[in-house]
C-alpha cells in the first residue's frame, strides 16, 4: 500500500518532493529537537491523486488520515471535539518550491460551539476562545466554502463601530461571541446550511480546500511565472495550534536571519503580541521589530536568537521563520530559505563563502539567474509601487521599469524624445521601421504580440522595458488615443510599465537606477570558472556589442543585418533595390547599401575584439521595408522614375497571406543572388580591414544562411558566398578564414541535418522560428489564445519564452545527433530568445551545445545559467 500520511517524526529535509517545503522542514525542525507543534503532513502525490480522482479524497488516503488523528491525539495528549481537552489544529499548504500567499491557510480548526464553551472554562480565557472561534468561522467560510472575506469584515467594523472601539483587540468576550453568531448567521444565509461541528468534517473540508488551491488563478500565475510545473501538486500539513492570541504572555511573529533587502548579517523580523499569525502579514495592526522581543521577553528572546543560529548553521542559508509563544513558551511553526533581492541574494552567497559556510559553486548555484533582471534594469521606487494599482496587465516583455508621456507614433517618439521628454511609445504592434523611435522611449506597450513579438526580441537587445500583448487596450491610433480599465488616454498623459511582471500603471511612480554591486563581479566570475558552455549575443549594433561584451559576452551569436537597413536614408536605397527592374539596377542600389553595411561590420568586429561574430544574411520578407507613408510613396516613385500607381502595384505584389512562411530568409538569396554577393563583400571586406589593423586578433567572420530547409538551397546560397568570398581575400592578398553555416529552424533541416552537416561549418538553432513552425503557431498571434490553453492545463508555459524540450527540443537533439558525426568539426549554438532562459539554457547544456546566445541585458543569466547547469551535471 502507497504510503500517502507522513508524522512530522517520520520525514526529513531530503524529502522536499514528497512532504513539500514547508513538511519537510517541519520534520527537519522535529529531529533537530526544536520546539515544532507536532503534526503529519499529506503529501504531494496525494494531491496529485485527489486530481486524478476527480477532485476526491479516495478511500485509501482517508483512512490514513485517519490513523494520522489517532497517533496526533496520542502525541499531544488531546482529542478532537473531546469535552475534557480537545484538539484543535491549522491547516496548512506547502509545495515543494515556495509559494509566499499564493494558496490557502486554516487556523483554530477543531472548534465548535461546545468546544469553544469548554475552552472557554478550562482556560479562565473567554475572550481568547471565542477570538478563535470567529476567526475560525471567518477562515473556513473563506478558504473551504469559497464566502468572501469582506462579508465578515463588514460585519467586524459595524461591531467597532456600534462599541465605539478601533481594534480588534479591543472588543470583549462578549463582543466576539455575538460576532461569532452573526458569521454563523452570515454563513448559513450563504450556503444553506449550517456551519459544520464535527471536528472531522471540518478537517477533511480543509484538506480538500487547500488542494483547490494549488489551481486557484494566483497560484497558476505565480507557478507560470516561476517555471514550478503544474503536476508537482502541493502537500498540506495538520499541525497542532499554538495559541499566539491567549493575552499579553502570547505573541507571533515572522523573522529573517539576515536582511532580505541587502543581505546584511542581522536579525530581521516584526511580531504582535496576543495575535495570530495571519495578523502580521495581514497589516491589520502595526506590528514591533524583532529586537524589541528582548525587553518584552528576554528569555523567549535568546531561545529563539539560538534557534536562529541552529537553523542557519544547518541549513547554510538565509532563513525565514514563523513563530508563535504561547504564554511564555515559543513554538516554531516554518522554516524555510529566504526569498530576496537580487542584491541581497549575491551579498548573502558571497558572505556565505567567507564565513566557510558554502562553497563557490554552491554560491553559484543558490543564486536565481533570473533575479540579476532587476540588477541591470530601473526599478521602481518600492514605497510608491505598493501604493500604485494597476489599471492593466499584459506579458512583461522585456525588465525594468519605465514612466513617460504617451506617443503614439516612431515619429513622435523621436520628436518628444529631441526637445528632452520621457516618453513611452504606445503602439498596436511595431514593426522594424518604427526602430528609432523604440530607442527613443523609456519604455514600449504594444497591444498585439508575444513574448517573441517584434517589439518584446528588438526591446530585450535595448535593454528597453517593455509590455506587450495588452488585449484590453481599445486603441484608436488615428486619433491618438486609447482606453484602458474605462479611461480615455491621449497624447501626452502619463503612464508607467513594469517590463517585469507586466503591469501597467495610470500616471507617473518614481524610478530608482539600477545598481550592480561587487559581489555581482564575484559571483560571475565563480559561474565562468565552473560553466562549459560559452555565452554569445546576439546584437546588430556597436552599442550593443560594447553592452554585451562589459556583461561578458564572448562573442555576436546572431547579428541581424536587416536591422540597419533601416537606419537614416539607407531604407531608401534598400527600397530602391525592391522596386528596380532589372538585375542591374538592383545591384546599383545595393552598391550604395555596401560601403555603410561594411562599415557597421567593422565597427562590430571592433567591439567584439577578436572575438567570434556570426552575421545572418537578410531574412524577413521585403514587404516590411516598402514604404506606407504617401509622402515615402512619393519620394521612391521620383527616384526610380516611376508613377506612384507603378510603387504602389509593387508594393501589392510583395503582399503575401502568410509572410512568416513566404519569400524571405535563404529564398530572398535564391530569387535575388545579388543580396547574398553584396552582404559577402561586405563582411569579408570589413573583416580585412580590421584584422590588418590588429594583426593580434583573430578575426574569423561566421557568415550564416537563414532558414534553409533542403540541403540544395545551403548549396546554392554557399556556391555564391564562397565565390565572392574568396574573390575578395585573393584581390587584398589576404589570409582571411570565414566559415558558412547556417540557422536550424525549418523543421525539415533537423529531420535532415546529416545531409546539411556535410555542407555547414556550424549550426545555430533558431528556436523562434523552430518553435513557430513546429507547434504552427504564428508567434505575433499566439497570445490571443495561449491563455485559454494555461486555463484548459494544455500549456504550462509560453513556448516561445520558454523552450518547448519534448517537441523542439527533440528536433533539436536530433540535429545535434546526426550533424555531429557526419562533420566532427561542426559547432552547435543556439540564437532564438530561448538563449537567455535559464531552463531553455540548462537543456542546451545537457544536448552538448557549444554555445548559447541571447540579448545584451541576459548575458549575465545565461552566463549563471550555464555554470548551474554544469554544476548539475557534475
Amino acid at each position: 500500500m502507497a504510503k500517502w500520511v507522513y508524522m512530522f517524526t517520520e520525514g526529513n529535509a531530503t524529502m522536499r518532493n514528497l512532504l513539500g517545503g514547508k513538511g519537510c522542514n517541519l520534520a527537519e525542525m522535529t529531529n533537530l529537537g526544536l520546539p515544532v507543534p507536532q503534526g503529519f503532513t499529506i503529501t504531494t502525490e496525494a494531491c496529485t491523486q485527489y486530481y486524478e480522482d476527480g477532485e476526491k479524497i479516495n478511500d485509501e488516503i482517508m483512512e490514513q488520515i485517519m490513523d494520522s488523528i489517532v497517533k496526533m491525539e496520542e502525541i499531544t495528549g488531546k482529542k478532537f471535539g473531546d469535552k475534557e481537552n480537545p484538539l484543535l489544529v491549522s491547516v496548512r499548504s506547502g509545495a515543494r518550491a515556495s509559494m509566499p500567499g499564493m494558496m490557502d491557510t486554516i487556523l483554530n480548526l477543531g472548534l465548535n460551539e461546545e468546544v469553544v464553551n469548554i475552552l472557554a472554562e478550562k482556560s479562565g480565557n473567554p475572550r481568547w476562545a471565542w477570538d478563535c472561534y470567529r476567526r475560525f468561522i471567518q477562515m473556513y467560510s473563506d478558504v473551504v466554502m469559497e464566502v468572501g472575506k469582506k462579508y465578515f469584515e463588514e460585519l467586524i467594523d459595524k461591531m467597532k463601530e456600534e462599541k465605539g472601539v478601533t481594534q480588534d483587540v479591543d472588543l470583549t468576550a462578549e463582543d466576539l461571541k455575538v460576532l461569532a453568531g452573526q458569521f454563523k448567521a452570515e454563513y448559513k444565509k450563504m450556503i444553506g446550511e449550517d456551519f459544520p461541528t464535527d471536528p472531522k468534517e471540518q478537517l477533511i473540508g480543509a484538506i480538500k480546500a487547500v488542494f483547490r488551491s494549488w489551481d486557484n488563478p494566483r497560484a497558476n500565475v505565480y507557478r507560470r511565472d516561476n517555471d514550478i510545473p503544474y503536476s508537482w501538486g502541493t502537500a498540506v500539513n495538520v499541525q497542532m495550534m499554538a495559541f499566539g492570541n491567549m493575552g499579553d504572555t502570547s505573541g507571533t511573529g515572522v523573522a529573517f536571519t539576515r536582511d532580505p533587502a541587502t543581505g546584511e548579517k542581522k536579525l530581521m523580523g516584526e511580531f504582535l503580541m496576543n495575535a495570530q499569525g495571519e495578523d502580521v502579514v495581514a497589516g491589520v495592526r502595526t506590528p514591533q521589530k524583532i529586537a524589541q522581543l528582548q525587553e518584552v521577553m528576554p528569555e523567549v528572546y535568546k531561545q529563539f536568537v539560538d534557534i536562529c543560529h541552529t537553523l542557519e548553521d544547518h541549513y547554510r542559508d538565509m532563513q525565514d521563520m514563523e513563530f508563535t509563544i504561547e504564554d511564555r513558551k515559543l513554538y516554531m511553526l516554518q522554516t524555510r530559505n529566504g526569498k530576496r533581492t537580487a542584491q541581497a541574494a549575491l551579498k548573502i552567497a558571497c558572505d556565505l563563502v567567507d564565513e566557510g559556510m558554502i562553497t563557490e559553486e554552491k554560491a553559484v548555484a543558490m543564486v536565481d539567474p533570473r533575479n540579476l533582471d532587476t540588477l541591470l534594469h530601473p526599478q521602481f521606487d518600492a514605497a510608491a509601487l505598493k501604493a500604485a494599482v494597476p489599471v492593466g496587465r499584459a506579458l512583461g516583455a522585456s525588465p525594468g521599469a519605465a514612466c513617460g508621456k504617451i506617443v503614439f507614433t516612431a515619429d513622435d517618439a523621436k520628436a518628444w524624445d529631441a526637445r528632452g521628454e520621457k516618453i513611452v511609445l504606445v503602439r498596436l504592434e511595431t514593426s522594424p521601421e518604427d526602430i528609432e523611435g523604440m530607442k527613443a522611449a523609456q519604455g514600449i506597450l504594444t497591444v498585439r504580440g508575444g513574448m517573441t513579438s517584434h517589439a518584446a526580441v528588438v526591446a530585450r537587445g535595448m535593454g528597453t522595458c517593455c509590455v506587450s500583448g495588452c488585449g484590453d487596450i481599445a486603441m484608436d491610433e488615428a486619433n491618438k488615443k486609447f482606453i484602458l480599465a474605462g479611461k480615455e488616454y491621449h497624447e501626452g498623459d502619463a503612464i508607467s510599465l513594469d517590463g517585469s511582471t507586466g503591469n501597467i500603471y495610470d500616471g507617473i511612480i518614481p524610478t530608482v537606477d539600477a545598481t550592480i554591486a561587487g559581489e555581482f563581479g564575484r559571483i560571475m566570475g565563480w559561474a565562468d570558472k565552473y560553466r562549459t558552455m560559452k555565452v554569445r549575443t546576439n546584437a546588430d549594433t556597436p552599442e550593443d556589442a560594447k553592452k554585451a561584451r562589459e556583461l561578458g559576452a564572448e562573442g555576436i551569436g546572431l547579428c541581424r543585418t536587416e536591422h540597419m537597413f533601416f537606419a537614416g536614408d539607407r531604407i531608401d536605397a534598400f527600397r530602391e533595390m525592391i522596386c528596380s527592374d532589372t538585375v542591374e539596377e538592383r545591384e546599383k542600389a545595393l552598391e550604395k547599401i555596401l560601403p555603410v553595411q561594411q562599415k557597421d561590420f567593422e565597427e562590430l568586429y571592433e567591439a567584439l575584439e577578436g572575438n567570434p561574430v556570426t552575421i545572418r544574411f537578410l531574412d524577413p520578407p521585403l514587404h516590411e521595408f516598402v514604404p506606407t507613408e504617401e509622402e515615402d510613396i512619393k519620394k521612391l516613385a521620383d527616384t526610380q522614375g516611376k508613377t506612384v500607381e507603378q510603387i504602389k502595384t509593387i508594393i501589392d505584389s510583395l503582399h503575401e497571406f502568410n509572410p512568416m512562411m513566404g519569400h524571405r530568409g535563404c529564398r530572398l538569396a535564391v530569387t535575388y543572388p545579388e543580396i547574398a554577393k553584396m552582404q559577402t563583400k561586405a563582411v569579408i571586406r570589413a573583416a580585412i580591414n580590421v584584422q590588418k589593423a590588429h594583426a593580434d586578433w583573430e578575426v574569423n567572420p561566421e557568415i550564416m544562411i537563414p532558414l534553409i530547409g533542403d540541403i540544395k538551397e545551403l548549396k546554392f546560397v554557399k556556391k555564391i558566398v564562397v565565390e565572392t568570398a574568396d574573390a575578395e581575400i585573393a584581390a587584398a592578398e589576404s589570409d582571411l578564414k570565414y566559415q558558412v553555416g547556417t540557422m536550424i529552424e525549418v523543421p525539415r533541416a533537423a529531420l535532415t541535418a546529416d545531409e546539411i552537416a556535410k555542407e555547414a561549418d556550424f549550426f545555430c538553432f533558431g528556436t523562434n522560428d523552430l518553435t513557430q513552425m513546429t507547434f504552427g503557431f504564428s508567434r505575433d498571434d499566439a497570445g490571443k489564445f495561449l491563455e485559454s490553453y494555461y486555463d484548459a492545463k494544455i500549456f504550462e508555459s509560453d513556448p516561445f519564452a520558454k523552450l518547448d524540450q519534448t517537441g523542439v527540443g527533440k528536433l533539436m537533439e536530433m540535429a545535434v545527433e546526426l550533424g555531429k558525426p557526419v562533420n566532427p568539426k561542426l559547432h552547435v549554438g543556439i540564437c532564438g530568445e530561448h538563449g537567455g532562459d535559464p531552463s531553455s539554457v540548462e537543456f542546451c547544456n545537457t544536448l552538448g551545445l557549444d554555445y548559447v546566445s541571447c540579448s545584451p541585458f541576459r548575458v549575465p543569466i545565461a552566463r549563471l545559467a550555464a555554470a548551474q547547469a554544469s554544476i548539475k551535471q557534475k
